[in-house]
């Protein structure tokens, strides 16, 4: 009976530990990235979210909603899949699957441009409450950097 005690222990130890690390790697200080940014263009913000292990970030704001042609709400009207050019630009997920890689980096991405109709491989890494954001296609040497600014909601 003590041994069987003792066994369970062990393994209530070893789960505990296994479960410890997991959400560091997931997320502890990849977390950082959470919240709302704004690109450097100024005309959205996204809001950038852990689902499970990964990080992905929707328009959630933009500084012109409506098109100027069709009076209705912005879409995707740049995307290569003509089957996606009426979804509406606002709650678009653009980055989708990057994986905290520590030393606030995040990699393993990808970026969609809407104004492009483009999708690019992307990293992401984080200097105090800024994220340069590199697209690229191929290699990362040659790709281009925007600098997101976090967005901080003024309280009434």
């Amino acid at each position: 009976m003590k041994k069987l005690a003792v066994i369970i222990g062990a393994i209530l130890i070893v789960l505990a530990f296994s479960n410890f690390t997991s959400l560091n790697v997931g997320g502890g200080d990849g977390d950082e990235i959470v919240g709302l940014w704004e690109p450097s263009n100024g005309k959205v913000r996204i809001k950038i979210e852990r689902i499970g292990t990964k990080y992905y970030g929707k328009i959630v704001w933009l500084r012109d909603p409506i098109d100027p042609v069709t009076k209705k709400p912005k879409t995707d009207k740049n995307n290569e899949d003509e089957k996606m050019r009426n979804v509406p630009l606002r709650g678009y997920r653009l980055l989708k699957d990057f994986t905290y890689k520590g030393k606030n980096k995040w990699e393993d991405g990808t970026i969609y441009d809407p104004e492009s109709g483009s999708l690019y491989s992307c990293v992401i890494s984080k200097d105090k409450d800024v994220l340069n954001i590199r697209g690229y296609v191929g290699v990362k040497a040659l790709g281009r950097t925007d600098t997101w600014k976090r967005v901080v909601l003024k309280k009434k």
